[in-house]
């Protein structure tokens, strides 16, 4: 099993920056990759972005230009920057981690207010 425990969600205006955190943790996989996927109210669970074990780094159309996902493999954590908020990325965003089968997170709650 692996464990993620995901932080750094909050109330942020309209434009701003936010930070998120995922740590990975139990019998994790040199080999995986590890995502944010978002879901706003009454709409679908959407990909935001991935980060595989090499580094690799995969944006939604909405993602690029403003977000930015990272990770650290010696913590076993994937980060995601997200610059110049708008209030249609307000959602529960949920860290992924995909090796044998899917792992999630149990969300966190970004609010961008107009």
């Amino acid at each position: 099993q692996v464990q993620l425990v995901e932080s750094g969600g909050g109330l942020v205006q309209a434009g701003g920056s936010l930070r998120l955190s995922c740590a990975a943790s139990g019998s994790t996989f040199a080999v995986n990759v590890m995502a944010w996927y978002r879901q706003a109210p009454g709409k679908q669970r959407e990909l935001v972005a991935t980060v595989s074990s090499g580094g690799r780094t995969t944006y939604a159309v909405s993602a690029k230009g403003r977000f930015t996902a990272s990770r650290d493999n010696a913590k076993n954590t994937v980060y995601l920057q997200m610059n110049s908020l708008k209030p249609e990325d307000t959602a529960v965003y949920y860290c992924n981690y995909r090796a044998v089968r899917d792992f999630w997170g149990q969300g966190t709650q970004v609010t961008v207010s107009s």
